[in-house]
This record gives C-alpha cells, sequence and structure tokens, in this order.
C-alpha cells in the first residue's frame, strides 16, 4: 500500500501542479476564462476519457508496468507544458500528462482493493491520502518554482514523479503475491450491479462539477477579490492537505457505519459550505473552504470502493470509471463554468459550481446500502 500511495502522490502532484500554473499562464498568454478551462478540460479528459480503456485492459490482461510509465509520462508531461512557448503546445503537452494519470489509476486502484483486506474503505482511504496530498503539494511546490525560477522552473517537476517511477519499476514485481489467483475474482465477486454503477457515477459527475470548479477558479477568484497569486494557490493548498485528513476520517467511518450515510453526508454539506466560502470570506470562508475539502476529497476512495463493489467482476473497468468520471465531467464542467464566468462573472461561475452537489443528494439517497451488500456479498478472496 506504501507503493501505491507513493505512486499515486507523484501522479496527482503533477495533475495539481495545473491549477497553480494557470495563473501565470493566464498573464504569459492573455488568456480568457474559456481558455483556462480549456486548460483544465484537456487535463481531464485525457487522463478520463482512456481511462475506463486502460481499466478494461487491466481487467483482461493485467498491465502492471502502467504504474511506473503513467507516473513518469504525467510528471514529464506538465514539467514541458510549463515552459511551452505557445499556448497550442501547452495544451497538447497537458493532454500527454493525463494519458499518464489515466494509465496509473485503474491498475494501481485495482491492486489497493487487493492488498486493502477486509477494511476496504480504510484501505482506499489510506491509497487515496497518496493522491491528496500529491494534488496539495502540487500547487505548493510548483508556484515555489515559478516565482523562484520564473515558467522554466516548471520543469523541475519531472524530478520527483521520475524518481518514484523508477522506485516503482523495480518494486512493482512485490505486487504479484497479491494478485488473486484464476477465476478467483469471478467465482467470489458477485453479480454486477449496472443501475446502481449509473447512479453512483450521477453523484460523482454532479459533485465533481463543484469541485473542478473551485480547482480551476480558487485561484482566480482569490486574485479578483485583490489578494496575490500565492494567497490564492495557498488556499488552495488547504483545501486538498484538508481533503487528506477528511480521508483518513472517512475511511474507517465508513467501513464502520456504511459507504452510503457517509457519502450522503459530504453531498448534502457541499453546497453550503462553498457559499460560506463565496458569501462571507475571511476567516469563516477559509474554514468552509477546509471542509469542503474533507467532505468532497474525503469521500473519493469510498466512492472508489463502491464502484468496485457495484461491479465486482470489472473492477479495474469500475475504477476507471468511477474516477473517469469525475475527473472528464469535471473538466467539462470548467470550461462551461469558464464560458458563464466569461459572459456574466466569476462570481456568477462559482455560485452555479456550488449548486451542483444540490442535485446529488437525491441520487446519493437512492444508492443501495453498502453495508447490507458488504454482509450479503462473499469477501473478495486473494491468496
Amino acid at each position: 500500500m506504501a507503493l501505491l500511495s507513493t505512486g499515486h502522490l507523484a501522479t496527482d502532484f503533477a495533475n495539481g501542479a495545473l491549477p497553480a500554473l494557470i495563473p501565470f499562464l493566464k498573464d504569459r498568454f492573455s488568456l480568457s476564462y474559456t481558455l483556462v478551462g480549456v486548460l483544465v478540460l484537456s487535463s481531464q479528459a485525457s487522463s478520463s476519457l482512456i481511462q475506463p480503456l486502460f481499466g478494461l485492459w487491466s481487467d483482461r490482461r493485467g498491465a502492471m508496468w502502467l504504474l511506473p510509465g503513467g507516473v513518469a509520462l504525467a510528471g514529464v508531461g506538465i514539467a514541458l507544458a510549463a515552459d511551452a512557448p505557445h499556448y497550442w503546445l501547452v495544451v497538447v503537452l497537458v493532454l500527454v500528462s493525463g494519458v499518464g494519470v489515466a494509465a496509473f489509476h485503474p491498475e494501481a486502484s485495482k491492486f489497493a482493493g487487493y492488498v486493502s483486506g477486509r477494511r476496504r474503505a480504510s484501505g482506499m482511504a489510506w491509497f487515496s491520502i497518496g493522491g491528496n496530498l500529491g494534488f496539495a503539494l502540487g500547487p505548493v511546490v510548483t508556484t515555489v518554482l515559478v516565482h523562484q525560477y520564473g515558467l522554466r522552473g516548471g520543469l523541475l517537476l519531472a524530478a520527483p514523479c521520475l524518481a518514484v517511477a523508477a522506485l516503482a519499476l523495480a518494486l512493482t514485481p512485490y505486487l504479484r503475491e497479491f494478485l488473486p489467483e484464476q477465476g478467483a475474482v469471478h467465482a467470489h465477486a458477485g453479480a454486477d450491479q449496472p443501475r446502481a454503477m449509473g447512479l453512483l457515477l450521477g453523484v460523482i459527475a454532479l459533485r465533481s462539477v463543484a469541485w473542478f470548479g473551485l480547482i480551476t477558479f480558487v485561484p482566480l477568484w482569490e486574485v479578483h477579490l485583490g489578494h496575490s497569486k500565492s494567497h490564492g494557490n495557498h488556499l488552495l493548498a488547504l483545501m486538498l492537505f484538508a481533503g487528506g485528513v477528511g480521508a483518513l476520517l472517512m475511511g474507517p467511518l465508513a467501513d464502520r457505519i456504511g459507504r452510503r450515510p457517509v457519502l450522503l453526508g459530504s453531498v448534502v454539506l457541499t453546497s453550503p459550505l462553498t457559499y460560506v466560502f463565496l458569501a462571507v470570506g475571511g476567516v469563516p470562508g477559509t474554514v468552509a473552504l477546509a471542509f469542503v475539502g474533507a467532505s468532497v476529497v474525503g469521500t473519493f476512495g469510498i466512492t472508489m470502493v463502491m464502484s468496485q463493489e457495484y461491479l465486482p467482476r470489472h473492477i479495474g473497468m469500475a475504477s476507471g470509471l468511477s474516477i473517469g468520471m469525475s475527473v472528464g465531467l469535471g473538466g467539462i464542467g470548467a470550461v462551461a463554468l469558464g464560458r458563464l464566468a466569461d459572459a456574466t462573472s466569476l462570481r456568477t461561475a462559482l455560485y452555479a459550481a456550488a449548486a451542483a452537489p444540490l442535485f446529488a443528494i437525491v441520487l446519493a439517497a437512492m444508492l443501495p446500502s453498502s453495508r447490507r451488500e458488504r454482509a450479503l456479498e462473499p469477501e473478495l478472496v486473494v491468496p
């Protein structure tokens, strides 16, 4: 799990660097909010739309080389994008980085499920926290590098990713001992539940519109209010670090009381907390933003486990759909919110983003009880 979580950290470190680069790239290329949203969409679409395909590949043939390969490609792509001389080249390199993210996640998520044993939500929380910390460290490190060396300093973003990729390349053979015996997964998994998976993907999609709206525009919102770019990126990092704390708390809670009530509670809280951040600001707004991070990021691992439980015969595909829907719809939402901000105001766009989770409450309430499923379905057998 330490290896998987570290790989997750490095991959999402590269992914998290982009929001911190956006204010600098916006100034460099004189970008509109719509073109800012296109950058986010390029990253999220490439890391999401093909992710189910990597998941299908993982289910059918296995592909452990995707672990080091995905980490390396994610880091190199975003590092080159930071110093690219043209906007179109930035878009291409962000797409490349996203492919690395897409390659890593399904295979890593599948193995995280294998090594978690009976406490799958807790285990997935430890896997998830690697990504949370990576996404939080990305803006912090990127801001320091760019302030110190300019956008060319972003080339150094590749270094930690390449180091972790080398470590993963050396150690991934040890993961083979956690592979289930041939046929064991299908024999003990139970039936797929496509309707439940559809409801869950709807919850994930609506939650992601709000989340990626904040990820994309919180730094620009703070600049709009008269604060520095660094202040905005620090708030972004706070939100992400709080998400890591939320994951550590919500994973064990979900194992104790069930996945569905924890997910439903987080969805109910997201919109009101976001409105406090926007309308009140100051210290209360900062605290509310931290709780948004804890409630949203804290349930990423839970939705991953639920997706694997709803499609137990296609764990890699379930992981790819869960993360892919989250990332892809979030990227599309960022572009739509950017267009809305250009047409009206950034405030209006952020209020619209905050409203999206309200619609997810109904879908979350319709999900089957994960606690009941856990009692009825046999445990995933590993050697």
